[in-house]
């Protein structure tokens, strides 16, 4: 991956969204612990819109980059993957 490529914002957005949403969660467990809770909260609407709200950046990373630059762009993507991954995974370890 070289460095120009993650100097755009593209790059960047996505992977940043991910780990605001994965602090979201962190926050909301520290504060509230993982019990379920009757109705959704602010934490849970929040992350829902920064993980939604990536995969618009992503996608338009995705057509503006992959035919320029396959392999860097590829790399990119695996990295805006992995970081999603990480925000969804305590979701779906508490079930929530």
């Amino acid at each position: 991956m070289n460095a120009r490529m993650l100097r755009r914002p593209s790059t960047v957005v996505p992977v940043a969204m991910s780990a605001a949403a994965l602090a979201v969660l962190m926050a909301y467990v520290a504060i509230n612990g993982t019990a379920q809770q009757e109705d959704e909260g602010a934490a849970a609407h929040i992350w829902q819109i920064l993980m939604a709200g990536q995969l618009p950046v992503i996608g338009f990373f995705a057509i503006k980059w992959l035919p320029l630059e396959r392999k860097p762009a590829l790399q990119v993507l695996a990295l805006q993957v992995t970081a999603a991954m990480a925000a969804i995974f305590p979701v779906w370890w508490f079930q929530w």
